[in-house]
């Protein structure tokens, strides 16, 4: 192959949104048919939701993936559904607590350079190709949060809800952090430096609730979430 066929083979680098190849006139069209079919698709469940965040790395014999079952299937049995990034781990444990309570289970599934195969319990799936599309899904139609242990994708999804409710771009709802002993050092770490720095009001502490049972997490967000 010489250089000018070289030059003819286009192929979709790792890093997407540094993709020049394809124009952004052309990548707005995308982003917006991915927009209309959330939409379109999440405003036709007619009960309210409650997103399961969590780790894509967590095996089924792991505890925290039981207990996101459990919570899941506590939460469709209330006539919740439960969504969820629609991958493996503790996204695969959700949306199989509610599939087995005959619930509504929704997977927003996304593409990944390591391929991130949607997991089979969503009986409502959808896929996306850009994170802020499928952030906003996440969020605009669910009435609770549900955040397990995870990475850095579980963080950066708990602190963006906490900051909408926080700045009043969102009405108020429940956001349980499940796993005492996983979340303590995080939230001391959050007094002990934010806090005592006045970078935050005590109020902004009161914004998630920290809590270990299943039975008690159903239960919270049956109080508290609105229907």
């Amino acid at each position: 192959m010489d250089c000018l066929e070289r030059r003819r083979v286009k192929r979709e680098p790792k890093y997407t949104l540094d993709n020049t190849m394809i124009g952004d006139s052309w990548r707005m069209f995308r982003i917006m048919s991915e927009f209309v079919e959330g939409f379109d698709s999440l405003s036709a469940v007619d009960i309210p939701a409650v997103t399961v965040y969590g780790s894509a790395r967590v095996k089924s014999d792991h505890p925290w993936y039981q207990l996101a079952e459990k919570i899941s299937f506590g939460l469709a049995s209330a006539n919740f559904a439960v969504v969820t990034g629609g991958g493996p781990g503790i996204m695969e444990a959700a949306n199989k607590g509610a599939a087995e309570a005959c619930g509504i289970s929704i997977g927003l599934n996304i593409s990944l350079p390591h391929e991130q195969e949607p997991n089979p319990y969503a009986n409502l799936p959808l896929h996306f190709k850009y994170f802020f599309v499928r952030k906003v899904m996440l969020m605009k139609y669910s009435s609770a949060f549900v955040c397990m242990p995870g990475g850095f994708g579980s963080l950066d999804e708990l602190f963006e809800a906490i900051t909408l409710i926080q700045t009043q771009r969102v009405k108020p709802f429940p956001v349980v952090l499940v796993g005492s002993s996983f979340w303590s050092g995080l939230l001391d770490w959050i007094r002990k430096n934010q806090l005592a720095a006045g970078l935050i009001s005590e109020e902004d502490l009161q914004l998630c609730k920290v809590l270990d049972d299943a039975d008690e997490v159903v239960e919270y967000i049956k109080q508290r979430a609105q229907r």
